[in-house]
């Protein structure tokens, strides 16, 4: 069986190049090709020693990933959908703005995590992705965008907001761990993902604009600090363990008083000196001022607090949730109650809601190994509305 590139950061690489009787240079070289240049057919990649060239085909490929569906947004964000074998098909979108275009990505062929807002959640999960299934959703992004905007400025970020040279031809200056799955729970994989997309060899992405969202698997934090620190969006949506415990079910194995300490751990070693804190807007739920009032002084402990900016994120409804997306004004009174309290805080523009693109809403297609409908419906026959009964019991605390 022929090993896929795609799979190897370039330290990888260099060893493949070597068990080849190669130097270890001709995997930079080779790299560049698959990467930079997002060339598949080793007979075109004319800066390598023809011995090379010779052997590559009978010991690796570079299987170039075909969507299976593409839609565009009214907004210019374009959503694709990627079959990955075995009945399963992921998601990935690419976000254009002035300044930057910015590509989400998928880890997992969905999710065991079950956060109740959450569309990915409620298909269950299959399982992880392969670094090249991952690295793969940026490859073919940036060379398909290249090709749609070649000639024009349309979704490239500014070459000096990417700190590249004036004649860059990136499309793609942000990569955020967004999309389907929870990024840790799939670490071994995600990790030399990571690696190549920051490689100046490959996409030379900044670690501050490469991000990692989690839902709080804290062990994992801790390591990715040590191995590759990146920036990271950790998804809080609750002020209090008792609400957090419903809407985000990993809760119960890593409270907030050890989520907190992971992410003051974390600044240590992060691009950057505060955490995004992702926070989904619930109408009813955890959008009241009593819940605004209880971030602030949890963000604040003297013990407990973390530097932080907080992004909240208007829910995108689904049928399946049984949740409500909160009232502008409520988002904005939300809003105000954090920045008031010194807390850097945003509200994050809804973007290609109408391809079912925007946050939360991507699904793909997913063979559930873990039966999560069946459980949820046991779950809501034994307590009808448990949000509802979290939410009741944050305001009393």
């Amino acid at each position: 069986m022929t090993a896929n590139l795609l799979d190897f950061d370039l330290e990888a690489l260099a060893a493949f190049c070597e068990q080849l009787g190669e130097k270890r240079f001709r995997a930079t070289q080779l790299f560049r090709w698959i990467h930079q240049k997002g060339a598949t057919d080793f007979s075109q990649m004319t800066d390598l020693a023809k011995s090379l060239r010779d052997k590559l085909p009978a010991s690796a490929h570079i299987p170039k990933p075909v969507p299976i569906s593409t839609h565009v947004s009214s907004d210019g964000t374009i959503k694709w959908l990627f079959d990955v074998g075995g009945g399963d098909a992921v998601e990935t979108v690419f976000i254009p703005e002035d300044d930057r275009g910015t590509l989400c990505i998928s880890s997992q062929a969905g999710c065991a995590v079950g956060c109740r807002f959450c569309s990915t959640g409620h298909q269950g999960f299959s399982r992880n992705l392969s670094t090249a299934e991952i690295v793969a959703q940026l490859w073919f992004a940036e060379h398909d965008l290249r090709a749609r905007f070649a000639g024009t400025n349309t979704g490239r970020a500014k070459s000096n907001d990417l700190g590249t040279k004036s004649n860059d031809t990136r499309v793609i200056s942000n990569v955020v761990f967004m999309g389907m799955g929870e990024p840790l729970q799939n670490y071994a994989a995600v990790l030399p993902a990571l690696r190549i997309m920051l490689d100046d060899h490959a996409y030379g992405l900044s670690r501050r604009r490469v991000t990692v969202s989690t839902s709080g698997v804290v062990p994992l934090m801790d390591k990715l600090g040590a191995d590759c620190p990146v920036a990271l969006a950790v998804s809080l949506h609750a002020p209090t363990d008792a609400l957090r415990d419903q809407l985000v079910p990993l809760n119960r194995k890593y409270p907030l008083s050890e989520l907190l300490a992971a992410a003051r751990r974390y600044l240590a070693h992060a691009p950057r000196d505060f955490i995004t804190f992702e926070y989904c807007m619930l109408k009813g739920v955890n959008d009241q001022l009593e819940h605004a009032q209880q971030l602030v002084r949890l963000i604040q402990d003297p013990v407990r607090g973390v530097a932080c900016k907080f992004n909240l994120i208007p829910f995108n409804p689904f049928p399946e949730s049984g949740l409500h997306c909160s009232d502008r004004e409520t988002v904005l009174v939300f809003a105000k109650i954090l920045s008031d309290a010194g807390i850097v805080t945003t509200v994050r523009k809804t973007r290609g809601d109408d391809i079912n693109a925007a946050c939360g809403q991507l699904a793909g297609d997913v063979v559930d190994r873990t039966h999560v409908m069946q459980r949820m419906q046991r779950q809501r026959s034994v307590m009808p509305s448990p949000v509802a009964s979290a939410a009741n019991l944050a305001l009393e605390s």
